[in-house]
């Protein structure tokens, strides 16, 4: 991912805010509930955090009312800028170990499936 690309990113009005709201998952609806931010506009922070490998796709979530809800969770820990001689963007990615923690957590708390006989 190139470094102006990231910049430009997290330079557009909201993404800042949308990657620290989603250290936790959260929903598109959450996040524009939470954060204050059209629904619309949320929309195309998330699909630009995501394209650039910031922002994942965390899960598809069964809601109340029997609808797929998507559930976005920022991908990274931190960000660091650097203007030496050249722009320099060093991210560091959410440790294996945290995911995987994570998928175990969910797992978990997923209701089990029961069959009638």
């Amino acid at each position: 991912m190139a470094s102006v690309d990231v910049l430009r990113t997290l330079g557009n009005k909201y993404s800042a805010e949308i990657l620290e709201a989603a250290e936790e998952p959260r929903s598109a609806q959450e996040l524009s509930d939470e954060l204050d931010i059209p629904i619309a506009t949320c929309y195309r922070r998330i699909d630009e955090l995501t394209e650039h490998g910031l922002l994942e796709l965390h899960d598809n979530v069964l809601s109340d009312d029997r609808r797929r809800i998507k559930v976005y969770r920022r991908s990274i820990e931190t960000i660091q800028v650097a203007f030496d001689e050249d722009l320099a963007v060093e991210v560091e990615e959410r440790s294996t170990v945290t995911n995987k923690l994570d998928e175990a957590w969910r797992n978990l708390s997923e209701p089990a499936c029961t069959s009638s006989s």
